[in-house]
């Protein structure tokens, strides 16, 4: 599966990344919202997954999955989050996410995050 992954935390962001990679995934990644959207616009949503922190610089994962669904609608999404206000603000985007991830996550489970995102169909509109 072709992944971006967008997260500011350096640490976070290689974590993921490396633990994507080991189950065969190609993962790029972006540090904030504009430069995932910027990634997404030069690929035309070419992506099998896009997964995203969801409070960042700039542009916020809750922003970013808004853009993202409205130009590429069968681009899967995944977000990622440690803040519990922040998961609550993921809901009005019920119909374009796969998921939300609580941080701090184990290995286990932000694999097992993608590879069901990667595998649902789409929710209904």
């Amino acid at each position: 599966m072709r992944i971006l992954l967008t997260e500011d935390d350096d640490s976070v962001r290689a974590f993921v990344s490396r633990a994507l990679e080991l189950d065969g995934h190609a993962v790029e990644t972006a540090c904030d919202g504009l430069e995932a959207m910027d990634r997404l616009m030069e690929s035309d949503g070419c992506f099998d997954l896009l997964v995203s922190d969801v409070k960042m610089p700039i542009m916020d994962g809750i922003d970013l999955a808004h853009s993202a669904a409205r130009k590429w609608p069968g681009l899967p999404i995944l977000l990622m989050t440690g803040f519990a206000d922040q998961r609550e603000r993921a809901d009005d985007l019920q119909k374009v996410i796969r998921d939300v991830l609580t941080k701090p996550f184990t290995l286990q489970e932000i694999r097992s995050a993608v590879s069901e995102a990667g595998a649902e169909k789409p929710k209904a509109a």
